[in-house]
């Protein structure tokens, strides 16, 4: 009886280290997908506030949080178990995949510089006299939740292709991990973000000075950062869409783009001390540059070429 304990005591403590180093593997494959899909992450951060400002401020974290519920429902009911049925059958399709959520993360930026440059006439719209109705808020949600499936579809392709040579149960349980962090992550900044201007305002009626300051700052800087927010979005958007697409051409064996942008940041990264960060940043440069080229091609084909077709 004293042996059969303990062979099952020697069985269960086997099967808590296969288990433990499970874990490990699990948590390896997951710190490695999240970044790199670190880019893509910090694009969704900066997109998903202007979908919550502007309302009402009791309707602002509401909003946040049916945004939050709509990008798990992405992630976990159609992205996961399209990314492992992608893996599991149709693995040589991760890279073309990729590089058309590439293509449309660079012609998202560009279209966005180009409006920059671009002056419109403002229109009143019925609508932005209605920003806490509940049909409008229907409407914002539901376009953020949209937004949030483009880019919840990129974070899980990058992340797939950083995990393909795991077994498939490690591929589910990194992607699901990464999944659930980044939503986690962002929707909290972006809660922050939105509130920021209350929190300001409710530091700013304290009675110490210091935290009255704090408060002012905060709410006199809210747009700025906003703003900022904008900036940072667009350039994550060209980065990260380019250097998917350099990244696929270098896969697929296709053009001398890859050699350039490599070449590019070798010769940056020669910089010493800080070489590391300067080849970083060149490669960054050199893939908002593709993908900015991207972009300009892709709008030129969808907007000008129909246009002057039409004369």
């Amino acid at each position: 009886m004293a042996s059969g304990l303990a062979a099952l005591l020697d069985d269960v403590a086997a099967i808590a280290k296969v288990a433990a180093a499970s874990l490990d593997d699990v948590g390896a494959a997951a710190g490695k997908a999240s970044a790199k899909a670190v880019g893509v992450v910090v694009d969704d951060t900066a997109v998903t506030p202007g979908y919550a400002v502007g309302f009402t401020p009791d309707r602002e974290l509401p909003i946040v949080w049916k945004i939050a519920l709509g990008s798990l429902r992405n992630k976990f009911l159609f992205l996961l178990p399209g990314a492992l049925a992608l893996s599991a059958f149709a693995p040589w399709l991760i890279t073309p995949l990729l590089m058309l959520g590439g293509a449309y993360l660079s012609y998202e930026a560009s279209e966005k510089i180009l409006e920059a440059f671009v002056t419109h006439e403002e229109v009143d719209q019925p609508e932005e006299f209605a920003l806490s109705s509940a049909a409008l808020e229907k409407e914002k949600v539901a376009g953020a939740i949209r937004t949030d499936l483009i880019l919840s579809a990129e974070i899980m392709a990058i992340s797939l292709a950083s995990v393909s040579e795991e077994t498939l149960l490690i591929q589910a349980a990194a992607l699901a991990v990464v999944g659930f962090l980044i939503t986690v992550g962002v929707y909290g900044v972006v809660g922050f973000i939105v509130k920021m201007d209350d929190i300001g305002l409710h530091l700013a009626k304290g009675e110490r000075p210091a935290l009255k300051a704090l408060g002012r700052a905060m709410v006199k800087g809210m747009p700025s950062l906003l703003n900022g927010l904008t900036l940072v979005g667009t350039a994550a958007m060209l980065w990260v869409g380019g250097g998917i697409i350099v990244h696929g051409l270098e896969h697929l064996h296709i053009s001398p783009i890859p050699h350039w942008v490599e070449g590019f940041s070798h010769w940056a990264g020669q910089v010493p001390g800080v070489g590391a960060i300067t080849g970083w940043l060149a490669f960054a440069a050199g893939s908002a540059v593709v993908g900015l080229v991207l972009g300009a091609v892709i709008i030129a084909a969808t907007h000008f070429v129909p246009k002057k077709g039409g004369h």
